[in-house]
Formats: structure tokens, sequence, C-alpha cells
């Protein structure tokens, strides 16, 4: 999308290299959607020193209309602060969130955030390489970045897809460039691999002539007409079917039983499974799992 305000804001970036090279990733990537979105909520004839409390308003009134957690709205708000300080206009945000009405993040609630992927939305997503980015992120418990940044040659590490046992994730798909590696274990991931495989080559899920940018606004256009949404939430049911694989019982967010009811022995197999999955997931705690299992 060739708008001024994305290019201004990419030429910030450019031009401000502050934190580590995933920090900047990041920066980019949100503060490019936030040019879209300006863009689409009619803001046209924007460039990067016209930020006014106005514009914070809109996208925090859009995002609470997506349902975004407070979590992702915060991360968020701290693209759009180093935004207004670069411009020198600190003070059209506030300096707290809680000014900005935006609450408090919330670990626990027991109630599940899953997600699937029907087949009936699936089959409007026309693009095959959205498509499989989507199966990916499904069926490994991938982040939106690493499903659309996905290499298959790289992932296998080696390893042919019918007895490979992991895929490995580069640092710079994943988010704060923590690599993890995810096993396999079931032939639904075999065969959503061996697809992508022989869609990318030795290449990305991302096609040659477009930039991550341009692609994931095209991942958020297209789930959107599908009728897609919260797909962060196909993070949250890996994340719930692993750990009745892990434990033999379901998740509190799934109505199986809170830490009070667990015995000692199951209290173990609960921190074990819960250790594993926050590593599966590349979070590197094990209190950050209550957001996907409940407690």
């Amino acid at each position: 999308m060739n708008h001024i305000l994305i290019r201004e804001l990419m030429n910030l970036t450019e031009r401000n290299r502050d934190g580590s090279f995933s920090t900047q990733a990041a920066r980019r990537d949100i503060l490019a959607q936030v040019g879209r979105q300006l863009l689409q909520m009619g803001y046209r004839n924007m460039g990067v020193q016209g930020l006014k409390p106005k514009h914070i308003q809109s996208l925090l009134d859009r995002w609470r209309g997506e349902g975004l957690s407070v979590a992702t709205m915060k991360n968020r708000m701290a693209h759009l602060r180093w935004w207004a300080e670069k411009i020198g206009k600190q003070n059209v945000i506030p300096r707290t969130n809680d000014e900005l009405d935006m609450g408090r993040r919330k670990y626990v609630t027991n109630q599940t955030k899953a997600r699937s992927l029907p087949d009936s939305a699936l089959v409007k997503i026309k693009d095959e390489r959205l498509k499989i980015s989507l199966e990916l992120q499904k069926a490994f418990g991938l982040r939106r970045e690493e499903c659309l940044k996905f290499q298959p040659i790289y992932a296998l590490n080696g390893q042919q897809v019918l007895d490979a046992q992991f895929i490995k994730l580069a640092p710079t798909w994943c988010k704060g460039g923590r690599a993890r590696e995810v096993p396999i274990k079931n032939e639904y991931q075999r065969e959503v691999l061996q697809r992508a495989l022989v869609l990318a080559g030795n290449g990305s899920m991302i096609p040659d002539n477009k930039k991550y940018v341009q692609w994931l606004g095209k991942y958020e256009q297209d789930t959107k007409r599908a009728g897609l949404s919260k797909l962060h939430g196909l993070r949250h049911q890996y994340a719930q079917n692993r750990y009745n694989e892990l434990t033999g019982w379901d998740a509190p967010t799934c109505g199986g039983p809170v830490r009070k009811e667990l015995s000692e022995d199951q209290l173990k197999f609960d921190l074990q499974a819960r250790l594993l999955i926050s590593k599966e997931l590349g979070h590197n705690r094990e209190s950050i799992t209550s957001i996907y299992l409940g407690r």
C-alpha cells in the first residue's frame, strides 16, 4: 500500500534504530499495521507529523471492537508512544495506560479463548500459501508472524517429513528472537508440513515478490473476508490439546479440574505439562500458560 503515512512511518523507523533487531522488526510491523488501519478509518491525508489524540482514540475504539486483549493493546500503545516521542509530540498520548482505560491484564479467567479453523471458512481462502499458513498456525500453535515467515526446509532441519520428530523455528520468525522447536505428534502436522514444503520449496510461505508487511496485510484482509477472527485462539486450542495429551485430563479452561482439585501426583504432571507447553509456544515462564489453560 503506497500511502504517505506508511511511507513516512517506515522512514521514521529506518532513521531511528532503537532497541534489538527483533524490537525494531516488531515496531515496523505494528506501525505499518496502524498506518493501514488509520487509512481504512478515513484519515487519508495524514502524515507522520499529524498524530493527534483523536487518532489514538479511534485506534483504541477499533481495537476494543475487535476484542483485542489488554496486553495486545498495551504493546501497540508502546509503539505509538515511540512514534509520538520521535516527532516531539509526547503529550498526544497519556503517559499511563490507566488514563486510557485499557484495564489490567488478567492471566487467569478459566474461560477458553480457543478458536477452530472450520473447513467452511478455510475454503474461502483462495490463496494456497495463506491457506497452508493458517493450517500451520493451527497444527503447531504458531504465532501469525511465524506461520507467514515459515520456511519448511529450515524447519525440517535436515529431516524427512515422514520421520521428522520436530520443526525448528528461526529466531527471526519468533517474538523476542527466541528460537524454538515444536514436536511433531500427529499425521495432520506431517500432512500440512508436506504441502508447505511442496509449495514453498527452498523459500518461505511469503511469495518472492512480496514483503512481509504486504503479505501480512493480505492475511488480514483475506481472513476477515472469510469470516475468521481472533486467530491467536488457534494457539490456545493447540495448548489445550497438548495439555490433554500430556496429562490425560482437560485443562481448566475446557472444564477440567482446577488446581485445588488435583492430587499431589497430578500436580506434578500438571507442572511438567505446563513447562513443556510454555516452551513449545515460545514463552520462558510457566505462569503464562494460565492464559491458555486456566488454573
